[in-house]
């Protein structure tokens, strides 16, 4: 079971210095990644959570703490593809991969937010053949010298793109959604699949079945495909994760047996650390002391 931290990149407690300690912190105890997330804006007439009102950019936020760090992954869970096209995002990824020395994990969604479909003219429509589309569009320009790809959605004429991403064949991606036909579209062409933070975790175990079933539909093992679980602790509206630090490494544990590979601990949706009027100092000293309890010792 590998073991990361969400950076601090909603709310009160993101700030510069915040985000710069915390990811040399998780660095130096042994955590193995950092993890951002996307929301670009709130419609006036929007009634969403409070941990949307004010979000840091995913990637900026990466490459901020890919130069405070030195061997920790970098993850985004997730970008919404289609609020860019796969040539701009596999030019900022390939980047955060040359500069990190090939640390970087790119989580992929297909977003929900009717104000953020108009305003960068997403559509929502046809996901699934979407996101079929984005992926290959993808590997094509992080892998071969020559990149071409003549989809329904997305065209990528034949040219080249450098600098390549460090990590062989490209930057790991990773599908997020919670619907059948995306858990098993994960298992055939992504690297993994990663939960979303409002995930029932007591079914996961049904979902990780979907993964894998498609995986070997794809004629891939199945225990290559890496099952990303975003971990949202201290929330008394849940009952994973929550009461004291012995009993959120026990349900991590319980997460290991279920065929999670990866648990990451994200505070930005705990709004005692991230709501939006919550003191930035107070916050950060409570998501330090967590980060410290939570440490990754005896579950690697």
């Amino acid at each position: 079971m590998r073991i990361g931290f969400g950076l601090p990149v909603s709310g009160a407690w993101a700030t510069p210095g915040a985000l710069g300690r915390v990811a040399a912190e998780a660095e130096r105890l042994g955590y193995d990644s950092l993890w951002t997330f996307q929301r670009l804006l709130v419609g006036v007439e929007q009634r969403v959570d409070p941990v949307y009102r004010s979000v840091l950019d995913p990637l900026v936020a990466l490459g901020f703490a890919a130069a405070r760090t030195e061997r920790i992954r970098l993850g985004v869970a997730v970008v919404n593809l289609p609020f860019l096209s796969p040539a701009y995002l596999a030019k900022q990824v390939a980047t955060l991969d040359v500069l990190s020395d090939g640390r970087a994990d790119l989580g992929l969604g297909t977003g929900w937010s009717d104000a953020e479909y108009a305003a960068t003219g997403g559509d929502g429509e046809r996901r699934g053949a979407r996101a079929r589309e984005y992926v290959a569009a993808l590997r094509t320009l992080w892998r071969d010298e020559v990149s071409a790809f003549d989809g329904e959605f997305y065209t990528v004429p034949p040219s080249r793109m450098a600098p390549k991403p460090v990590q062989p064949g490209g930057v790991p991606i990773l599908l997020g959604g919670s619907v059948p036909g995306a858990l098993r579209r994960a298992g055939e062409i992504a690297d993994g699949w990663v939960s979303r933070s409002a995930h029932d975790l007591r079914q996961i175990a049904k979902d990780v079945e979907l993964v894998r079933a498609g995986a070997e539909r794809a004629g891939r093992d199945p225990d290559t495909v890496r099952i990303v679980c975003r971990g949202v602790p201290f929330r008394a509206d849940r009952d994973l994760l929550a009461g004291s630090y012995e009993r959120i490494r026990e349900d991590v544990a319980w997460l290991g047996t279920q065929g999670v590979t990866e648990v990451f601990y994200d505070l930005n949706f705990v709004p005692e650390i991230a709501g939006p009027d919550v003191d930035s100092t107070a916050a950060e000293a409570r998501a330090m002391d967590i980060l410290h309890n939570l440490t990754p010792v005896g579950l690697s």
